[in-house]
This record gives C-alpha cells, structure tokens and sequence, in this order.
C-alpha cells in the first residue's frame, strides 16, 4: 500500500500529475482544518495549500536526494526568519504541510493521505478541547497606581487574601511619570467575589484604573 509511485529514475508527466494532485489535496485539507476555530489571513490559507505542492517539486527536482531537498528547503526557510515571527500554531502547522510534501514528493501518496489525515485529526483535538489551556481563574490585573505610593508590596495583603498565587510581570511608568502601571499573573482562590477584589484594590489605588480579564496564553513562539 506505502509504495512508491515513483518506480523509475525517470519522471514522467503521469507522475508528476498525480503526485501535484495529492500534493494539493492534501494542502486543501490542511488549510481547511486550519480554519476551524482559527483567525486566518487568505494569504496564509493559500499559502498553506501551495507548500505541499512546492515541497513536492522540489525533491521531484532533485531526483528524490532527500538530503539536497532538505538543504535547498533549508536556505528558503531564511525568508521565514525575515518576516513577521509567526505563532507555534502557525509554525507547527507549515512543518505538517512541508512534511505533507516530502511525502508526495517521494511518491509516497498514500502515506500522504495517511499522514495528512492522522494529523489534521490530531490538531483537531488538541485545539477543541482544554488540553494545554490556562485555567479559568487564572487571570490577568492591571492596576493603576499614583507616584505618591510608597511600595508596590502595598498590594500585596490583599492579593494573598484573594488569590492563591500571584506573580509581579511588569511595572512602568506612564503620564510622564505621574502614575505607575503594574501587571499581574493571579490565580483566583475558589468562589471569590471578583467585585470585593476591586473594590478592595481601589481603596489602595485612589480610584485610578484596574483592568482584570483572562491570562494571555502564550503562544507567540515555540
């Protein structure tokens, strides 16, 4: 079932066809898996369709060397490092469209379809459901706070009551220096009254702003 469409030294037309067709079907399903519960620009989408197929042809090219392929893939790959960093997601889900079309471009179609469906499946899984999400009452605070305090551990009687665990991310100055903004990582002890938090930290700020809303995943790099 996993041989190779490819039985000859030579590369006929056929060939070349059928494996460009898995080529792109494949990159269809990827990209289409992809934006399921994803934000997408068309320009990603299509890129992702057209990998599978540029792969391929590469190591056609090469007369199946993977080793050469690889290496001409590799000084492309410096174009990526150019641009705008992209997501682990994004990245991860290239590496599956790249590795889509080293396996077309072996012949291996079937192993392809194998191979895209397996794990189109499993990216599925893994990103529609909570596995490797932050909890819930993990959250992200953002307070305001005048020149005229005189320690940021101020705060800290009042996060110790209300959360379980709490983490000083950053702290700046803003409005030339009149007022100082402190980010926290908290995690929310169970039925604690979100408003009493607040209110409470209000007091210690002098009514100036303070922002609570769910932590941040960090998913920019891998």
């Amino acid at each position: 079932m996993f041989n190779s469409l490819l039985t000859s030294q030579s590369l006929t037309i056929e060939q070349f066809c059928i494996c460009l067709s898995a080529s792109v079907f494949c990159g269809i399903t990827i990209a289409k898996t992809y934006t399921i519960k994803n934000t997408y620009s068309k320009s990603f989408i299509c890129s992702l369709v057209m990998i599978p197929a540029i792969i391929q042809t590469i190591i056609m090219m090469v007369n199946g060397n993977l080793g050469t392929g690889v290496a001409i893939m590799g000084a492309f790959s410096l174009i990526r490092f150019r641009s705008t960093p992209g997501s682990s997601k994004e990245m991860s889900i290239i590496f599956l469209a790249m590795a889509t079309g080293l396996a077309t471009g072996m012949g291996q179609i079937w192993f392809a379809f194998l191979f895209t469906a397996l794990m189109c499946t499993l990216f599925l899984l893994l990103h529609l459901t909570s596995f490797g999400s932050m909890p819930s009452n993990v959250k992200a605070l953002k307070i305001t706070l005048p020149e005229t305090i005189e320690e940021i551990e101020i705060l800290d009687p009042i996060l110790n009551e209300y959360t379980s665990f709490f983490r000083l991310e950053k702290i700046k100055t803003s409005s030339l220096g009149s007022l100082f903004e402190a980010e926290y990582t908290i995690r929310l002890k169970k039925e604690v009254n979100q408003k009493q938090l607040i209110d409470k930290l209000r007091v210690c700020n002098r009514n100036l702003p303070i922002t609570l809303t769910k932590a941040l995943e960090r998913e920019e790099g891998l």
